[in-house]
């Protein structure tokens, strides 16, 4: 009973709402009536009834066009009695001499009604087309906006601000936290201040409700058939058979006859928001299931080419180390040099080894940082000859320097490790007896120093210019040769962090060339860099 009595109250409110704000739109039509009949007499038409009777259509049109029916037909009522009253004998009386013209008031009532029946249709329809491509078109550059957002916080912060902006009212979305509990998660009135405890959405009652449409999948609030006493109106955010959350608007600003369209919008915009919501959730899934299986892919190369880079010189070292505690006193001085110096090679080795992984935990975790200093190019490359003696045997190494020393600005310590892996490929992927040519240049047109590293060995096929620093990357045709695959990546990765640039290419002679270009200046760039992989030691 007392549902219906509070259904009853509603729909008395509604129609004394519309009733009352119509009320300028009555007194516009009778001045206009009036302000017209004064000019028909000043400009002396009143004798022309003919004309007075079309001239008084114009108010008519007027009130149906903007108003609705409702004024149209008091426009023609009171067009009927003006024409009547003022210019149809015996004048300011409502009597009439020819009765005739009683037929010609019902005929031009009728008209009247009817036209105004006609011009308020197409106002109709004007406004619902208008309405429409407003939706659409809103609904477009929402749609637009949140494709090329990827960040979940950013997207829902983004559609509960488009929607605000639309229907002039606090927009806000609920979401469930790890626990599956619903939360507010952000509103479009989250920049008001902190302490205050009025924030619309925020409040028990609101919370309530947002967490039956969330278990219901139904609609509540203002405007609907469940709870439509509330403030809000609710939609949840379903995507087939899964709701990801729960969208609301304050609906106490919004016009009454506008309810309608604006519950059709954000229904519209629930849907969008869904599979917004959706294609985040999907992406985020996808890209820590491509993550997990990367990490999984590095983990078993990492693990499976470091074992195998390990056991080789920690066999000799073993071995050496073991000959000389056990069988010293049959050992020449000789023998003890050679097998120390297998213990040396073997160390350098995995240190090498160790320190590629380190540098590419440095580089991938953003970790590198330059100590950039005026370097000599003619004494960095002495530093990686020294480097690379012990396991550079039976190769000719040749370096070529300008007459000029060459100075560039850059971190040598770091530099030296990208020269000491490239000349190391050189000579490991080079048959014994060819030759290592290491050339610097300085391009002073660019403002570059160049390092040229070539080698007489299998080279590199052109579709493969770029794999090879691409991480554990290994040519099908190294795979006889011992290699992590991570030299390459982390030379690619530290020469960008200098803003510079490493490629590979052929040489004239046969093999394959390594070529580096460094900044010569002082400039500073960007410490950081995408590495994409490696290949190499």
């Amino acid at each position: 009973m007392s549902e219906h009595t509070e259904k009853d109250g509603d729909s008395s409110r509604m129609r004394f709402y519309f009733r009352w704000k119509r009320v300028p739109a009555y007194l516009s039509v009778t001045f206009g009536i009036i302000l017209l009949t004064v000019l028909l007499h000043i400009i002396g038409m009143s004798d022309d009834l003919v004309n007075v009777a079309l001239v008084h259509l114009f108010p008519v049109l007027v009130s149906a066009v903007f108003w609705g029916m409702g004024p149209a037909v008091y426009a023609a009522t009171l067009s009927v009695i003006m024409f009547d009253f003022f210019f149809v004998p015996p004048y300011l009386s409502f009597t009439v001499e020819d009765l005739r013209y009683l037929i010609s008031f019902v005929v031009y009532l009728a008209v009247a009604i009817m036209t105004a029946s006609l011009a308020g249709r197409l106002r109709q329809q004007l406004d619902r087309v208008k309405s429409r491509e407003a939706t659409t078109n809103a609904l477009y550059d929402l749609s637009r906006q949140i494709t090329a957002i990827s960040d979940l916080d950013a997207l829902l912060d983004n559609m509960t601000s488009h929607i605000s902006r639309m229907l002039g009212s606090t927009a806000v979305m609920y979401l469930p936290d790890s626990q599956g509990e619903l939360k507010l998660w952000v509103s479009s009135g989250s920049e008001a201040d902190d302490s205050e405890k009025h924030i619309w959405g925020s409040q028990s009652a609101e919370l309530a409700i947002a967490g039956w449409v969330y278990k219901s999948g139904q609609i509540a609030g203002q405007g609907s058939p469940m709870l439509g006493k509330s403030s809000g109106l609710y939609i949840p955010l379903r995507t087939e058979d899964h709701i990801h959350g729960v969208l609301a608007v304050d609906m106490t600003a919004s016009e009454m006859e506008k309810q309608r369209e604006h519950r059709q919008l954000l229904e519209a915009c629930g849907s969008l928001a869904a599979g917004a919501i959706a294609r985040v959730k999907l992406a985020e899934e996808a890209r820590l299931a491509q993550v997990t299986a990367e990490s999984e892919r590095i983990r078993t190369a990492l693990l499976d080419s470091v074992s195998h880079e390990l056991r080789t010189p920690l066999t000799a070292i073993i071995g050496s180390a073991t000959g000389l505690i056990e069988n010293d006193h049959l050992f020449t001085a000789e023998d003890r040099k050679e097998l120390t110096s297998n213990i040396r090679d073997g160390a350098l080795r995995m240190n090498r080894l160790v320190t590629n992984l380190l540098g590419m935990v440095r580089l991938e975790g953003g970790m590198l940082q330059l100590n950039r200093k005026w370097c000599d190019a003619g004494d960095m490359i002495s530093i990686v000859l020294a480097k690379i003696r012990e396991f550079s045997p039976q190769r000719e190494v040749t370096v070529q320097l300008p007459e000029e020393p060459v100075f560039f600005y850059g971190d040598e310590v770091l530099l030296e490790q990208v020269l000491v892996n490239v000349v190391s490929n050189a000579i490991k992927y080079s048959p014994e007896g060819s030759k290592v040519t290491i050339q610097v240049s300085d391009d002073m047109n660019k403002g570059s120093i160049v390092f040229i590293v070539d080698d007489q060995g299998i080279g590199i096929m052109e579709a493969e210019r770029h794999k090879i620093f691409d991480k554990f990357y290994r040519s099908p045709s190294t795979q006889h040769i011992t290699g992590t695959g991570l030299g390459l990546a982390i030379c690619k990765g530290i020469v960008e962090v200098h803003g510079g640039r490493i490629q590979a290419g052929t040489n004239p002679d046969g093999g394959t060339r390594i070529r580096i270009d460094l900044p010569a200046g002082a400039e500073e760039y960007p410490l950081t860099c995408s590495v994409q992989g490696e290949a190499g030691e």
